[in-house]
């Protein structure tokens, strides 16, 4: 099945991100971002292979706290990181393994309990859409950035996008491991090989 080529293809780009040896990183090389469009994202976490991550999204729903742990409870049985998406308490709540900032929120992110979560051991991942903002998450020190759109995606229609080389040029001068995300697809992935990106993020191709 494709979403698992698409795994098969993101380990690959790990290995030469990672190069002869071994590279110590808590960083997860695929990671599933959940979506109210693609269904419920419980259903999908088993597909998923282990050392994999899954973002919780779902801003709106009312549900968000009991979808958090229904979500909790499936990747720890598969060993799969879960991370929730601005907001620390609900992250604490659950249990999560780490955070996820949106973009607008990299100038808040030296509020105490990000600094505390960080100090705990969690992981803190960022998005990011240019290169001051990928500048301003190497500067807080995330363990990841979530570089998008590299490609047409069909979430948002017409915007611009990074394209291969713009987005190789943002990975050479990151200062933490850079994921890329926006219309990740089986054919599109192996257009990053030898990029440097530590892997990728997907939505619909993972579902």
């Amino acid at each position: 099945m494709s979403f698992r080529t698409l795994a098969i293809r993101a380990a690959k780009l790990n290995a030469s991100a990672r190069g002869s040896g071994p590279v110590e990183c808590p960083v997860p090389w695929l990671v599933f971002m959940t979506d109210p469009r693609v269904g419920d994202p419980v259903a999908i976490v088993p597909r998923l292979p282990p050392g994999s991550a899954v973002i919780l999204r779902h801003y709106d729903d009312r549900f968000r706290s009991d979808l958090a742990l229904r979500l909790r409870d499936a990747t720890q049985k598969r060993d799969i990181r879960l991370l929730v998406a601005a907001d620390h308490d609900l992250a604490v709540a659950c249990a999560a393994d780490g955070v996820h900032l949106p973009e607008g929120l990299l100038r808040r992110a030296l509020c105490p309990e990000l600094v505390d979560w960080r100090r705990a051991g969690g992981l803190v991942t960022a998005a990011v859409h240019s290169h001051q903002a990928l500048v301003m998450a190497g500067r807080f020190g995330v363990d990841a950035a979530l570089v998008s759109p590299v490609f047409p995606t069909v979430s948002h229609p017409g915007s611009a996008v990074l394209g291969v080389l713009r987005f190789r040029a943002l990975v050479q001068r990151s200062r933490v491991p850079v994921l890329a995300l926006g219309g990740i697809s089986v054919s599109t992935l192996p257009r990053l090989y030898g990029s440097g990106a530590w892997g990728v993020a997907a939505v619909s191709a993972l579902a």
